[in-house]
């Protein structure tokens, strides 16, 4: 456990030493989502209809942005492979990294989310309901893009296939999370989210430890 937890302090110490991926990935979503209301006009309707479907999916293309460099940099430099002689099993090395890009992509993606989705003119009362379903949401795309990344860790187009093999994973909660949002009644959507995450959480550390042991084989 001290092992694992060093870990996670280790990659929030490199993501401030190297703060631009997540810097990059916060701004892209508020350039991102302020772009809609110049394509569509100031009505306030349209914007507060479309404010939840729009957080969401830039929410999903932000967390996308730094995962090449999840894995690919301690691939690049052999950090990975003394990560993988740590004496923990190479899962827990990949949960540890997942982890990491959750607290520095989908912490501060949340955080932004509010003034963001204020900003696209969503209701004041709406917007905790908003946060609660990009709570689980932001952790899926942790979670599925950490997989992702380590099953395309050193191919050939690894950058082209990393979003092919992850956004169709990530479709379904994009559709609970954004149908959550706005529902008067969100139990369902709830379910559906916590379902997903319930299955997420011990497949992609489990396969993105594989991936990691094949890469380096």
């Amino acid at each position: 456990m001290k092992i694992f937890i060093g870990l996670i302090r280790r990659e929030l110490v490199l993501a401030l030493r190297h703060a631009g991926d997540s810097v990059a990935a916060l701004m892209f979503f508020v350039i991102a989502a302020s772009l809609f209301p110049f394509a569509l006009g100031p009505s306030a309707q349209a914007l507060t209809r479309i404010a939840p479907g729009v957080v969401w999916v830039v929410a999903l293309l932000a967390a996308l942005l730094p995962l090449n460099r999840l894995f690919g940099a301690d691939y690049e430099d052999g950090s990975l492979d003394l990560l993988m002689l740590s004496g923990i099993p190479a899962s827990a090395v990949a949960f540890a990294k997942i982890i990491g890009h959750w607290l520095t992509t989908g912490v501060p993606l949340l955080i932004a989310a509010g003034p963001v989705a204020i900003m696209l003119r969503l209701n004041g009362d709406a917007v905790p309901q908003l946060l609660a379903t990009l709570l689980p949401g932001t952790l899926l795309f942790s979670l599925v893009g950490g997989m992702s990344g380590a099953i395309t860790l050193g191919a050939r187009g690894g950058t082209i296939l990393l979003p092919l093999i992850a956004l169709p994973l990530m479709i379904p909660a994009v559709i609970f999370g954004a149908a959550g949002a706005v529902s008067s009644h969100p139990v369902s959507e709830f379910s559906m989210l916590f379902a997903l995450l319930a299955v997420f959480f011990p497949l992609a550390p489990t396969a993105a430890g594989a991936a990691l042991r094949a890469a380096l084989a």
